[in-house]
């Protein structure tokens, strides 16, 4: 029984998918990043630290990350609707749990770890499923995907306000919950290339031994039917520079976003002037990530080097951003940020992909976040430390701004391992071109 759409059909449903991973993006990613609004509400509630406080977005990151090669594992053995499911009912419990506020390791139990296993489950099968049923317009369904997040976060800035400013932050909190119960819908959506991994199975073992179509059927299977999770990637040294670049671009991803509502609020803007700084953040971002995946999708850069390209030009933006003293620059300064962040965002799984190739692609994605999840689960905490000795909001945008500038540099660093492994490569194939019978090159000519 040969599994259907063994190849990636680059359109048709896999539309269907993206939209439905779109709105997975917004529901999950979207609600982390404007989490900020609920930052000070919280701190005030139960009179702690900034440094205490974050701890229930860096849980939440950590978790997020640490989850993934479980979702991954998962969608292998099941399928990437199940996990998707899975996830919209963790991400609403964590909500729902939430809303009791009890104390701050509560926090951390519910809308920490409850919401971050949810988001982790939701996001890393949508994700992974999309750059399945795309090939040659990957990097663009990947970017149309992943601006779902700030579509939602367009809207969801001065929505959240709204509802803490009604219904107090825990209210808030479990109406948010409700709506995440949609990732449940979007998960049904996607149908998997293939039935199910016991058919795959089924595949491999039903032609009989000796017959050339079982050889052809395992070629042709697609990589959403590998039944193993591939542990050993950590050898490669390739992944391996690419996962210390995601370690520290993690540390700095989530700094802005959770420091942005505070630092504004210390310069005297009021309330609903904050809201809209999040919103112009995910418009911006919006625009970044179809920008960047549209010229991705043109190939006319090598993805690595536009992925070192916009990594600096974030941590320019971000070096910048402290500098602003009233609404107006402050505004402009995330807007750099947000659009730089949304070309970043756009590409960096298909460079991913690229690193180590699709056969491998939901093994790689796992442990990347896997690896990941230390510079999310310290950064931070971290800089919520420098703001509090630093006693000022400005010290954690200088620190994500310094930590991207050392990131970028193990991107350089992996293209040159990479073109130096291709140069090695081509370097032992040409003795074997060079050794074809003259004989046979004459007879070949006269033929």
């Amino acid at each position: 029984m040969q599994a259907k759409d063994s190849n990636p059909p680059d359109g048709g449903y896999g539309w269907v998918v993206v939209v439905s991973a779109f709105v997975v993006m917004g529901l999950t990613v979207a609600v982390l990043k404007t989490f900020g609004l609920f930052f000070v509400e919280i701190q005030q509630h139960f009179d702690e630290l900034a440094s205490t406080t974050s701890w229930i977005t860096s849980v939440t990151i950590a978790v997020f990350h640490l989850g993934a090669p479980v979702a991954s594992s998962l969608c292998v053995q099941y399928t990437h609707r199940t996990v998707v499911i899975t996830g919209g009912l963790l991400a609403f419990s964590g909500m729902a749990l939430g809303f009791f506020g009890l104390n701050m390791v509560w926090m951390y139990a519910t809308t920490g770890f409850l919401q971050g296993l949810g988001i982790s489950f939701s996001w890393t099968p949508a994700i992974s499923i999309v750059s399945h049923y795309f090939s040659t317009k990957r990097a663009l369904a990947n970017a149309i995907a992943s601006a779902g997040e700030c579509a939602f976060a367009f809207t969801f800035g001065p929505f959240f306000q709204w509802l803490i400013s009604q219904y107090g932050w825990k209210g808030a909190l479990l109406i948010i919950g409700g709506i995440q119960l949609n990732i449940c819908v979007c998960g049904a959506l996607m149908r998997p290339l293939a039935s199910s991994c016991l058919e795959a199975s089924h595949c491999k073992t039903a032609t009989p031994p000796g017959n050339g179509a079982s050889r052809r059927d395992r070629e042709d299977k697609s990589p959403i039917m590998h039944k193993t999770f591939n542990w050993m990637l950590v050898r490669r040294p390739e992944f391996v520079l690419y996962a210390i670049f995601g370690i520290l671009a993690a540390m700095s991803f989530f700094v802005p976003p959770l420091f942005l509502v505070p630092l504004s609020y210390s310069l005297g803007i009021d309330e609903s002037w904050t809201a809209s700084l999040l919103s112009i953040l995910a418009m911006v971002d919006f625009g970044g990530r179809l920008l960047c995946g549209w010229y991705a999708n043109l190939h006319v850069t090598k993805t690595i080097h536009l992925l070192a390209m916009t990594i600096t030009l974030i941590s320019t933006s971000l070096m910048l951003l402290p500098l602003a003293n009233n609404y107006l620059s402050l505004a402009i300064f995330t807007g750099f940020y947000g659009f730089f962040f949304g070309t970043t965002v756009a590409i960096h799984i298909t460079v991913l992909a690229d690193v180590v190739g699709m056969p491998e692609f939901d093994s790689a994605l796992g442990l990347f976040m896997l690896i990941r999840s230390t510079g999310g689960f310290v950064g931070p905490p971290l800089a919520g430390l420098i703001v509090d000795v630093a006693g000022d909001y400005r010290a954690g945008f200088y620190m994500a701004g310094a930590t991207l500038v050392l990131s970028a540099g193990f991107l350089v660093i992996l293209d040159r391992f990479q073109q130096r492994k291709k140069r090695g490569s081509k370097i032992r194939t040409k003795p074997e071109k060079s050794t074809l019978p003259y004989p046979s090159f004459h007879l070949l000519k006269h033929q």
